[in-house]
């Protein structure tokens, strides 16, 4: 019973060791590119869009808004006039996928979006964020690959775990299996 604990208290400080925060999906592109950011509702059947609200925004920024059947682009932000559009047939199946072109530096960012359903269907609400990382071609292109395309290099830390505890986990854990022995 007691090594059972100590593995529980082991596994509790692992996972104490993962990096704060949520992890976002990460998509890139490169400036000037189109690029859709996913999101997708598992809601069976179709939707009914004329008691839909979708947001996409950076943090209280709107980026696209769809309410009732149609975009209400009015209160977007400036920045991204004429570049955004949602699929729009394949909606009422759950994809409320962000198309954005002509990718800018400044569009480099955490995108959520939130969708809604209201009137007397039952009110649900979903939620995703998508990191999205900008990059300039000229800057961030490597040595081509052996087939001949270019590569882009991930640089993003906080996707990757903490595993500078693991040594010190490791060694709670022998020293505790031993000492249960």
């Amino acid at each position: 019973m007691k090594w059972q604990t100590a593995v529980w208290m082991v596994a509790c400080l692992l996972f104490a060791s993962l990096p704060r925060g949520q992890l976002y999906k990460e998509y890139h592109a490169f400036v000037g590119e189109t690029v859709v950011l996913p999101c997708t509702t598992t809601s069976p059947g179709e939707l009914t869009l004329s008691h839909s609200k979708l947001y996409w925004q950076i943090d209280s920024l709107l980026v696209h808004f769809f309410y009732n059947g149609q975009d209400l682009l009015a209160s977007q932000d400036q920045h991204y006039r004429g570049r955004t559009s949602l699929f729009l047939d394949e909606m009422k199946h759950g994809n409320f996928s962000l198309r954005l072109s002509n990718v800018q530096p400044l569009d480099a960012a955490v995108y959520t979006c939130i969708y809604r359903q209201t009137g007397d269907l039952p009110n649900v609400t979903q939620k995703s964020k998508i990191q999205l990382i900008v990059s300039d071609p000229s800057s961030t292109e490597k040595a081509p690959s052996p087939s001949g395309h270019s590569q882009v290099s991930p640089k993003n830390p906080a996707v990757t775990p903490c595993l500078a505890i693991l040594p010190l986990s490791f060694h709670l854990l022998v020293t505790l299996g031993i000492w249960h022995l």
